[in-house]
């Protein structure tokens, strides 16, 4: 390699790792803004940084997953599941709620006594995953949690990663 391709191939990659900071930033704008939601039970703030339609899918394909996994390949157990839909969307729709992912958040080191991490720390503990998606783990190198997608300019939750365990409705113990 000549050195002149040497150091286009350098150029490239540092404007490569910018647009993955600048996605990282811009995302981490949003993350905020909905942590702020989620912090202050801002119910209306919270659904402008979800997609709700994505995440109830994606909830319920986790739940319905997990149930068949529980009950392996019984055909009842199949039926049961399929016929279960209705209640199924019904735990989903109570899920989607700030005070749920409040409990999430506080699994992440976040709560309501502390000061919502400003988009600089928030950025740097974001991952992503391409282009329009990012994720954040619970911890630094760690497994992905919440799956976030750009979509017309916002960055909205689309996914939750962890232990279904996690989301939790009613009062927190």
């Amino acid at each position: 390699m000549t050195l002149s391709h040497w150091t286009l191939s350098l150029f490239a990659a540092a404007l490569l790792s910018g647009c993955a900071t600048t996605n990282r930033y811009d995302a981490a704008e949003d993350v905020h803004a909905l942590l702020v939601a989620v912090r202050n039970h801002d119910r209306a703030g919270f659904d402008a940084h979800i997609d709700r339609p994505a995440l109830k899918v994606q909830l319920r394909g986790r739940l319905v997953a997990e149930a068949a996994k529980a009950h392996g390949t019984d055909s009842l157990a199949v039926l049961g599941a399929i016929l279960a839909r209705p209640l199924v969307d019904l735990a989903v729709d109570q899920l989607v709620q700030p005070d749920v992912f409040a409990a999430v958040a506080e699994t992440m080191g976040y709560s309501a006594t502390k000061p919502v991490p400003d988009r600089l720390a928030i950025a740097s503990l974001l991952r992503p995953i391409d282009e329009t998606t990012a994720c954040a783990p619970r911890k630094k190198d760690g497994p992905c949690l919440l799956v976030f997608h750009k979509d017309a300019g916002s960055w909205r939750l689309v996914g939750f990663e962890g232990d279904t365990g996690m989301l939790r409705v009613g009062p927190r113990r």
